[in-house]
């Protein structure tokens, strides 16, 4: 058998078709395909604006920076993310501080947040920056109270979870990135990732004041807003010290049809890990599901005791799987600014057992049951 990757792209000739015809039209970045994107993915996720990037990475960075994070404010975020969502921080100049997770959802868990936040006086927090891990929407209701009590911002790393949901008390759907209760939401395109453009990212907001601030940090804190009229149409002005964190057309243009495919996308991956928690029920932990919301399924997690044993042996079958992740506290960088006697307990004894097993839409049944039967084997001793 070929081997079954952890997680991998789907592309089929639509995308080709859009890609060829982006490179023999007239823009190969800063074109219309750009903001056709845009205004897709807003309609999509269902916020007011949304600002294509060059990766999830750089939406992270000019997010903290606008929503104004100085250097030494303090962020608090979750330790099982991937190191962009802490990383963002330290690029502004400020300090990371985790908070644990739920030992059962494996998101960042708002009674430990609320602890964190309340150990310490007030104001010594700016925001949060709560993941939707391995595509399970984190309850951003519940934690937009916790954040207006303590006059928080609050950024919501989606990027494992375009398609996710959950409905929030008054029983609306809410999707992840919407900008309902975060104030920024970020999402990435990486070829794993449910919309694959090689590269990019978004950011979505109902701000009209951060999408325009999102804008001028994405290309050089340049704007071409305030024409003068004793100058010609070449004009423009430098405001701020920005990026050059464009999306090219190419990649817009394959994220367009990428788009269009991942409701069906989620679909298929909900019906993997069903097929998943129906062969592990009762034998092999899984990613819990709260009431009321819909996993995106960028992963399929599981908890085994010899998780480097489990790993070894489906290698020997040509089933590649993987870890999410070591957390970030105990990272060589985070140990030596301080963070490696932090209490994570969860976190950590999470990822002493956590392995990804494979999850992508084109993942056949006869391949998943492979999955399954290799897995089971080896638990089963």
């Amino acid at each position: 058998m070929k081997v079954i990757p952890y997680g991998k792209q789907a592309i089929d000739q639509s995308d080709i078709d859009a890609v060829v015809k982006t490179l023999t039209g007239d823009f190969l970045t800063q074109g219309p395909k750009i903001q056709e994107f845009e205004e897709r993915f807003s309609s999509y996720v269902g916020s007011e604006y949304a600002v294509a990037v060059s990766n999830a990475t750089a939406g992270l960075h000019i997010g903290v920076m606008a929503l104004g994070l100085k250097p030494g404010e303090r962020v608090i975020t979750t330790p099982i993310t991937f190191a962009a969502s802490a990383n963002c921080v330290r690029y502004a100049g400020g300090e990371v501080w985790f908070a644990d997770i739920d030992r059962d959802s494996y998101v960042l868990s708002l009674e430990s947040t609320r602890r964190l936040i309340e150990s310490k006086p007030n104001g010594f927090f700016k925001g949060i920056i709560p993941v939707d891990f391995g595509g399970l929407p984190v309850n951003l209701e519940d934690f937009r109270t916790l954040a207006f009590e303590h006059d928080l911002w609050m950024i919501e790393d989606a990027c494992h979870a375009p398609g996710g949901y959950f409905y929030n008390s008054k029983g609306i759907k809410q999707m992840c990135g919407n900008a309902e209760y975060a104030d920024l939401g970020i999402f990435s395109f990486h070829p794993v990732k449910h919309i694959a453009c090689g590269e990019g990212g978004m950011v979505t907001t109902n701000s009209k004041q951060l999408y325009e601030k999102l804008i001028r940090l994405r290309t050089h804190g340049i704007t071409k807003e305030n024409m003068i009229q004793n100058h010609g149409g070449w004009y423009y002005e430098m405001q701020e010290l920005g990026f050059n964190y464009r999306l090219t057309d190419i990649q817009a243009a394959l994220g367009i049809t990428q788009l269009a495919k991942n409701i069906e996308g989620v679909k298929k991956r909900n019906k993997i890990a069903d097929r998943y928690k129906k062969a592990f029920n009762g034998k092999i932990k899984y990613q819990y599901l709260p009431e009321g919301v819909l996993n995106a399924h960028h992963l399929f997690i599981i908890e085994v005791n010899d998780r480097k044993g489990l790993y070894d042996f489906l290698r020997t079958q040509k089933i590649f799987t993987q870890v999410h992740y070591i957390p970030v506290h105990t990272l060589p960088y985070y140990k030596k600014i301080g963070y490696g006697n932090a209490d994570l307990k969860n976190a950590e004894n999470y990822y002493l057992k956590c392995l990804s097993l494979p999850m992508y839409p084109t993942l056949t049944e006869e391949e998943q049951r492979f999955v399954i039967e290799k897995t089971l084997y080896f638990v089963n001793g």
